[in-house]
């Protein structure tokens, strides 16, 4: 799935905060947004592998849920929320498409990889491809009612991340096939940096 989906997600499930626990939302929103989007920081170094810890992160999130609840302060819930974030991102980036250019051709086998196993974890394909329609309305309909529910900088967080989603949908097939074309001139140095699924 896109980014802004990742991001609307994880302020999503530190929204409901706003009415529990109102003195820590902001800890939790900033948490939750740094963990959903953490992951795909490796987006051009082994990207879905070398950030992505389907296991380990859900394992962490764990202790650190627990830890917030009993210490209730804005560092324990912010650890917390960007270890449930970074958690739910990599479970997410297994239910969409795999790892190629194209993921609406279905030729890849790698979703994420888990580290546990030691192996890639094959791509599910409930939303089609990061990017696709689906994966635009989810982020849609995460991020209509946070636009109501947070205010300040978060609620521009989420407007700008809809924004962002609305025109990557709309460009999204275009952008691939203009990406060879592109990446095709980068300098030699540059270019081992650029992944082959890039370059296809």
């Amino acid at each position: 799935m896109m980014l802004p989906t990742h991001a609307m997600v994880g302020l999503a499930v530190a929204a409901p905060l706003v009415v529990l626990a109102p003195d820590v939302v902001p800890a939790a929103l900033v948490g939750a947004l740094i963990g959903s989007v953490l992951p795909d920081l490796d987006l051009y170094a082994g990207h879905r592998r070398t950030l992505h810890y389907p296991t380990g992160y859900s394992v962490a999130a764990v202790p650190a849920a627990a830890a917030a609840a009993l210490l209730a302060t804005p560092v324990a819930v912010a650890a917390a929320a960007l270890l449930v974030g970074a958690a739910l991102h990599c479970r997410m980036d297994r239910y969409g498409g795999g790892l190629e250019l194209r993921p609406w051709e279905g030729t890849s086998d790698r979703g994420v990889y888990d580290h546990v196993r030691g192996r890639w974890l094959a791509p599910k394909r409930w939303v089609a491809y990061d990017g696709s329609p689906g994966d635009f309305l989810f982020a849609l309909a995460l991020g209509v009612p946070l636009l109501v529910v947070l205010d300040g900088p978060f609620r521009w967080v989420v407007a700008a991340a809809l924004l962002v989603g609305g025109a990557y949908a709309a460009l999204r097939r275009r952008l691939a096939r203009l990406a060879p074309t592109v990446f095709g001139r980068v300098p030699g140095p540059v270019r081992e940096y650029v992944p082959a699924r890039y370059r296809e």
